[in-house]
């Protein structure tokens, strides 16, 4: 019985918030003007989304008071907005109406006084239009694909085993540093907790085991229980910590030891089975997929050549072994038979690496929204340390230097020093300050190659100040997501040297954590590489060592990646539970729903959103109009969702009005018939037209199964079940302190 009510106490949960969600995404909105005129406005269509401006068309019909029928029309539209990437909607702010198309018989008159009138309300009833709905409407990607260019896909050494393992990442050759609390020396330019025993001899913690080695680098064995009482008290301390943290997950830990435990001073990239590769179909394909195994290891049974997905990038070999060979392969050559994986199949979430497919074209579309922000000038503030006297550096094909010996992104341009801080630019005469929000950034922001380490700070954009207020925000470039062409890659592929002197401040990584791509997520890190084994600022903490997916660069006190940036690490599992379309995932353990196992969802992926000075972004649907976002409640003009007599119109929560670049006005019919609005009646469009049409109709629901998608997925994350597949129970940190957040421990 009690099971039988957590089920129907989760089901009504879901079914309550996905039915809250459709409601504020239901199309048209309807006002009602001074005059008693109705106006009805259907979904707007985006034909440019660009930084915090959204340019889009939008059919509408008006309704006269006294008229029984009413008229159709276009409206062009710029929109000031802001966008919330971790919700994934978009508000709008302010809306200038830039041209108006309706019958010709209308006066000026009329048509200034029904642009007047859209201008007023659509900020109010609009509410929050969904974020990837947007996306599906845009035509093609014309903005910030150009930034990028010149990533590297050369690829580190690849590690192959066929039993659990581990991969060990140290950032160069170990650096030691003393430890007051536990009186220990700890490995500072790792991830991982690695402390050194009065002996002489290394310990290694993970997943709540703990392995010995003669080395920092190994090798390593499983101790048991059998460790120097020190060391029993590191793994409390750790255990303490985890348990204060709120970002933790709940639930006891499975124990799943390691068997092999692999350090490399390199970037490098391990893939595993869990045991012989077990090559299984998939359905539609030639392809084979390594059923046993995290990483997305496929097979193209024509050629017999292994293919490996690495931080978005495409490799082959002939053999899947520990001598195999590897060579990169653009997502444009893959064999024809990756484009046909089919949606909801167990390797659907590779399709975003795939040129040609709809998933690559959302990703790319993706990675040029914005998270935007507004800087209270007064309140916003930055600090920048230096180990020692501040060091520059000159940034090739630039006349810009940035500071080397700081973990913050500290740049020289023109006797000017420029800071980015949390997707903040700060503006100083001095390298120490004081600093202000600045209200421009460097003018050769974009002429940074890829090869410098400060690359990913171009992506941070200032869009519009006032006397008060700048408007800034920061594209997934910014959190080390790019566009290599027809795909999204995580990292800028190259090896950046760390700072590491009195302290050690690293540089963004791409390699050796198996990152993958998640539409709604971003980037996140496999099921391999589970939480218990990195220390807190690695993983979760703020400003407590490393800092990975908490960003680089001063982002709450610097970090690994440099990008991961708010991007949480997305835990996978063998079983690759996903709802709906390319869903990989997302973190903090798993649910089983219907015998399929998914990943808790949780999205705090926004830089801004505990940074002191930025004012928080309008919540809520809509602001309010005339009792309930319209003219005479519930969404419509008469609780319908549709104008009332209109010649067969039935819009119930959907949009079967659609407009076309040129202002005509098209109905859908319910069974799937298209018609024209010509001389104030409807008529039969050609089949031409009724294709093109039908592509668009198409990819609008395909927009709204995404953002349904999505919706149920966050419902489900918000609800917490525990343990991930290398184990579950809190992370550990490796020693406290961080100096800038910097791996001073």
């Amino acid at each position: 019985m009690k099971s039988y009510l957590i089920k129907l106490i989760l089901f009504v949960y879901i079914v309550f918030n996905v039915t809250l969600c459709n409601a504020q995404a239901e199309w048209p909105k309807s006002v009602t003007a001074a005059d008693g005129t109705v106006i009805n406005i259907y979904q707007p269509q985006a034909e440019v989304f660009a930084g915090n401006i959204l340019k889009s068309r939008s059919a509408i019909s008006i309704l006269e008071k006294g008229s029984q029928e009413p008229v159709f029309g276009v409206f062009w539209s710029t929109a000031t907005v802001e966008t919330d990437r971790d919700k994934r909607y978009v508000t709008i702010e302010t809306i200038k109406i830039n041209n108006l198309k309706i019958p010709a018989d209308s006066s000026t008159v009329e048509k200034n006084y029904i642009g007047t009138t859209l201008e007023l309300y659509i900020p109010k009833v609009s509410g929050q239009l969904p974020l990837d709905e947007v996306l599906a409407s845009l035509d093609q990607n014309k903005e910030e694909t150009k930034l990028a260019g010149n990533i590297s896909n050369r690829l580190p050494t690849v590690i192959y085993r066929s039993q659990r393992s581990m991969l060990v990442s140290i950032d160069g050759q170990p650096k030691l540093q003393k430890n007051k609390k536990w009186d220990l020396n700890v490995v500072v330019n790792s991830p991982f907790t690695i402390v050194q025993n009065k002996d002489g001899r290394f310990y290694l913690y993970g997943g709540g085991h703990w392995y010995a080695g003669p080395a920092a680098t190994g090798p390593y064995t499983n101790t048991g229980d059998k460790v120097p009482h020190k060391m029993k008290k590191v793994a409390r301390d750790l255990n303490k910590i985890a348990k204060k943290t709120d970002d933790m997950p709940t639930g006891e830990a499975p124990d799943y030891p390691v068997y092999d435990i692999i350090v490399s001073i390199k970037p490098a990239e391990l893939i595993q089975s869990d045991g012989n590769p077990d090559l299984t179909p998939i359905t539609g394909t030639s392809l084979l997929y390594v059923k046993n195994s995290d990483n997305d290891i496929l097979v193209d049974t024509h050629t017999q050549h292994y293919y490996v997905l690495l931080s978005g990038r495409w490799y082959t070999s002939n053999a899947l072994n520990e001598n195999s060979q590897w060579q990169y392969v653009p997502s444009d050559q893959l064999p024809p038979d990756f484009a046909k994986i089919p949606e909801g199949s167990p390797k659907d979430d590779v399709l975003a690496s795939v040129a040609g497919t709809e998933a690559a074209r959302e990703a790319v579309m993706d990675a040029q929204v914005p998270q935007t922000a507004k800087i209270d000038r007064k309140a916003a503030s930055i600090h920048v340390e230096y180990d020692g006297v501040q060091q520059f550096k000159p940034i090739e094909g630039t006349k810009m230097q940035y500071a080397v010996n700081t973990s913050s992104t500290v740049l020289l341009e023109n006797d000017k020093y420029y800071a980015v801080d949390n997707g903040i630019w700060f503006i100083a005469d001095n390298p120490m300050g004081p600093w202000a929000v600045s209200t421009t950034r460097p003018e050769e922001m974009d002429q940074i190659p890829p090869t410098c380490p400060v690359y990913n700070a171009k992506y941070v954009q200032v869009y519009e100040a006032t006397p008060d207020y700048v408007y800034m925000g920061y594209t997934p470039g910014y959190l080390n997501s790019f566009v290599d062409g027809p795909t999204v890659v995580y990292g800028t592929g190259y090896n950046y040297e760390p700072w590491n002197s009195n302290y050690y401040y690293p540089r963004p990584w791409t390699w050796g954590f198996d990152m993958s791509y998640n539409p709604w997520s971003g980037w996140g890190f496999g099921a391999g590489y589970d939480y218990d084994w990195f220390d807190d600022g690695f993983g979760w903490g703020y400003g407590f060592g490393f800092g990975l997916g908490l960003g680089w660069g001063g982002w709450y006190g610097g970090g690994w990646w440099g990008g991961a940036g708010g991007y949480r690490p997305a835990y996978r599992n063998w079983h690759g539970g996903r709802f709906g379309s390319g869903s990989r995932g997302g973190y903090y353990g798993n649910t089983t729903i219907n015998g399929d196992t998914h990943m808790h969802m949780r999205y705090n992926n926004n830089v801004y959103r505990s940074r002191q000075g930025v004012i928080p972004m309008a919540r809520g649907n809509g602001r309010g109009f005339a009792g309930n976002n319209s003219g005479r409640g519930n969404n419509d003009v008469r609780g319908n969702n549709g104008v009332r007599g209109n010649n067969g119109i039935r819009s119930r929560g959907g949009n079967n009005i659609y407009s076309d670049r040129q202002g005509n006005i098209y109905q859908r019919g319910e069974q799937g018939q298209w018609q024209q609005r010509v001389n104030r009646s409807w008529s039969p469009v050609n089949a031409a037209a009724n294709r093109g049409l039908e592509q668009q109709h198409q990819m609008n629901g395909r927009g709204a199964a995404r953002t349904q998608n999505f919706q149920r997925a966050s419902n489900f994350g918000g609800m917490r079940f525990g343990g991930g597949h290398f184990g579950g129970g809190g992370g550990h940190f490796s020693g406290g302190g961080g100096h800038g957040g910097g791996g001073h421990r």
